[in-house]
């Protein structure tokens, strides 16, 4: 059975995409720490980020970088933090959180946008992208 990642990557789920290559996928978590709070997977369904074999692994951590680069630049923030921890979702995903203080990266703290904000973060995201 696909994932939740699964479908997003397939359309079958709506999204805030950020990018998309032909093994990655970025898109805007729809329960953010912070606004720009971003979710980078393979297209490819693996459940633990240990278990992608090296090549995947190093892409992925090459796309995320690119994604990283375009956040901090779209945003403002003192760091995009970067956390893998994936239990609620057994399929990859790294997290990259914009960060102003160590309370954004808790999980504990969520902030609420609209469809519109959502809209407008993402298309800042894009726009930095390189």
């Amino acid at each position: 059975m696909p994932t939740l990642f699964t479908k997003i990557i397939q359309g079958d789920i709506p999204c805030y995409k950020i990018a998309e290559d032909e093994d990655f996928f970025a898109f805007l978590d729809i329960n953010p720490n912070a606004v720009g709070h971003t979710l980078c997977i393979p297209k490819q369904e693996v459940d633990k980020i240990m278990d992608l074999d090296e090549t995947t692994y190093l892409g992925l951590m090459a796309f995320v970088r690119k994604i990283g680069m375009a956040i901090e630049a779209a945003l403002p923030c003192k760091r995009v933090g970067i956390s893998v921890i994936g239990l609620e979702v057994p399929h990859v995903h790294v997290h990259l959180i914009p960060l102003n203080d160590m309370r954004d990266a808790t999980y504990q703290h969520k902030v609420s946008l609209t469809k519109e904000e959502f809209e407008t973060v993402a298309a800042k995201i894009r726009a930095k992208i390189e």
